[in-house]
């Protein structure tokens, strides 16, 4: 049988890319080398983020990607735990950026809080701990190790088919090459996520990819309900909306000289709740071709401190923690055209979720019109 899209990868741009096509009417092969998705799509926050995007592109294909998710949850039955997210500023450097981000367009549907307010949405956050705040409507939530299969299970009701645990070794025009055979596809888009010695190794390298290695924890149900995701000052510096704003100078400058070993191990704080309750806390980020497996226990002590900072010392059980690995460059994301009818889709920035869908629409919407 001949396909009209063949897919390289089930994590969730090349889902991304499914579901564009097949919403087109497209016949599409999807293939993993894995059972099931198992890498950096199902390993994160699963937290569609657009306050504190880069302005312009990625924060528009944020918003797009916001909408498709809303579309594809309800049909695919997908749990969207928790809306929008709540900056707790610690320090008046803090409450200065949020002051400066909430008076542009990008800021403009947020609301600045008084430390009083905080603790109002929050009430575990100590307004006695906090200059301030700021919520944002925009962010969604999905637990990802249980929408990415969910979303697989949807796009084969619509006629996806799925080859799993199948090895792609090489795609031409027109024709995929795997370890059981080959496979006829009109068009070709890989999205093989942190595979850097693969498939276009080649176009790859020439981008300065490499790979950059997480850590996140699990905690025990606390027994409260999180109203939004939680950012601390550390996310402040490593969000480019928030970063790249001549505010934040000031904030860098303190926390270098209190939370040195934080920035040293590119740890900012996201904590976000699952549909059991449990809290997904993370995370850090450390670079290099080949970043160890091993979980570094200063580093998850690093990243619980932190929380602790927010909401005190509820001494919860550690019930899961987990490295994870994802693609990264000096560009948030990129599509190369190997040929006209071959697409390289790589997302090189941790914004898997909160942008692939929209790059799935745009690379689909390229390749058939």
């Amino acid at each position: 049988m001949a396909y009209d899209l063949g897919v390289v990868g089930a994590g969730i741009l090349g889902l991304a890319h499914a579901l564009a096509a097949v919403k087109r009417g497209l016949r599409v092969v999807v293939f993993e080398r894995d059972a099931q998705p198992n890498g950096a799509s199902i390993r994160n926050f699963g937290l569609v983020t657009i306050t504190g995007q880069d302005n312009g592109t990625i924060r528009n294909r944020a918003l797009a990607s916001r909408e498709i998710w809303l579309d594809v949850a309800a049909r695919a039955g997908i749990e969207v735990i928790h809306r929008g997210v709540l900056v707790a500023a610690q320090r008046p450097e803090a409450m200065a950026v949020l002051d400066s981000y909430a008076a542009t367009d990008e800021g403009a549907a947020c609301t600045l809080l008084t430390p009083a307010m905080v603790a109002e949405r929050q009430p575990q956050l100590d307004a006695g701990r906090f200059s301030g705040g700021l919520y944002s409507p925009h962010e969604l939530r999905v637990e990802s190790r249980d929408a990415l299969p969910k979303l697989v299970g949807y796009l084969a009701t619509q006629g996806v088919e799925f080859r799993f645990f199948t090895n792609v070794v090489a795609v031409e025009p027109g024709m995929i090459r795997t370890g059981a055979g080959d496979v006829a596809a009109a068009r070709i888009v890989v999205c093989s996520g942190d595979d850097l010695t693969g498939l276009f190794a080649d176009r790859i390298a020439a981008r300065n990819v490499q790979r950059c290695k997480l850590q996140m924890l699990r905690l025990a149900d606390p027994g409260f309900r999180l109203s939004a995701a939680i950012l601390s000052d550390l996310s402040l510096a490593r969000y480019g909306g928030f970063a790249g704003r001549p505010e934040t100078d000031a904030l860098k400058a303190r926390l270098q000289a209190e939370q040195a070993e934080e920035l040293a191990n590119g740890i900012h704080l996201i904590v976000a709740q699952g549909a059991d309750g449990s809290l997904v806390v993370g995370d850090s980020h450390h670079y290099g071709p080949t970043p160890d497996p091993f979980a570094s226990e200063e580093v998850d002590r690093l990243i619980l401190d932190e929380f602790e900072r927010l909401f005190g010392r509820l001494e919860l059980q550690v019930v899961a923690r987990w490295t994870g690995t994802y693609a990264s460059s000096p560009v948030a994301s990129f599509v190369d055209a190997p040929h006209s009818d071959i697409r390289l889709a790589m997302v090189t920035s941790g914004a898997g979720a909160s942008t692939g869908f929209a790059i799935g629409e745009e690379t689909i919407t390229e390749l058939y019109g």
